[in-house]
């Protein structure tokens, strides 16, 4: 099995107000926000945004998420270094770590078992 494409780009920033207005103005909708500086914006079907701030001492991260609809029927191919196995995260899927022949690290989502 493999991934079904792009779920969600994950971004950090330093300053949530901001980053939150700037997508807006790029066609994105605020579709949730948390209490902490951080939300959820969206754009038709393209993939979801999930925006975090961060302190200004922590270099901001992006991080691209790919979706995989069965975590126990996923199997990477010999090319692909698994990081971290699927493992189940606070708000409900389980998420494995990869990394490609550059180096660069990869999030893959899949639904929590629970």
């Amino acid at each position: 099995m493999t991934t079904d494409g792009v779920e969600a780009i994950y971004l950090e920033t330093h300053n949530w107000g901001k980053t939150a207005k700037f997508f807006q103005a790029l066609g994105y909708e605020v579709e949730f926000a948390t209490d902490h500086n951080s939300g959820q914006l969206r754009n038709g079907d393209s993939p979801w945004l999930f925006v975090a701030e961060v302190p200004e001492s922590r270099e901001p991260r992006t991080q691209v998420v790919f979706k995989v609809s069965d975590g126990d029927a996923f199997r990477a191919g010999d090319i692909v270094e698994v990081v971290t196995p699927f493992e189940e995260t606070q708000y409900g899927t389980r998420e494995m770590t990869v990394r490609d022949p550059d180096g660069r690290t990869w999030t893959l989502s899949a639904p929590g078992k629970a």
